[in-house]
């Protein structure tokens, strides 16, 4: 078991969890329970997937989690455009969370083939 904490990725991952929720105010009314929720969720579940996978026993099952990670950044990623198209959000603020969920992805990339390839031997 690991502290996913010491995790620089997951370092990363949780001010951008912190700075997506900044930023949900900034969407319509209309959409707090759409696209603002949905944001939410991808944006959690990328430090909490982090975390998850370092409670478990193996290398192999943290991959596992990583993936799913990178997954929701991917996710995170999409709606932040999503919402930049929209007009719900300024070019500034899409590329500070652009810029964010891209680093965080090839960290867990990165992090995930590490994992994987001492899982393998």
């Amino acid at each position: 078991m690991k502290d996913f904490r010491q995790l620089k990725v997951w370092q990363k991952a949780h001010p951008l969890a912190l700075e997506t929720y900044r930023l949900i105010p900034a969407l319509p009314a209309e959409e707090r329970f759409v696209l603002a929720d949905q944001m939410r969720r991808a944006a959690v579940s990328v430090p909490s997937n982090i975390a998850e996978g370092c409670g478990r026993d193996s290398d192999k099952e943290l991959a596992r989690f990583l993936r799913i990670a990178a997954g929701s950044a991917s996710e995170l990623e999409y709606q932040v455009l999503l919402a930049l198209d929209l007009g719900y959000l300024s070019p500034e603020q899409h590329t500070g969370l652009d810029q964010q969920t891209n680093e965080v992805k090839r960290m867990l990339n990165s992090l995930t083939r590490r994992r994987e390839q001492t899982a393998n031997g």
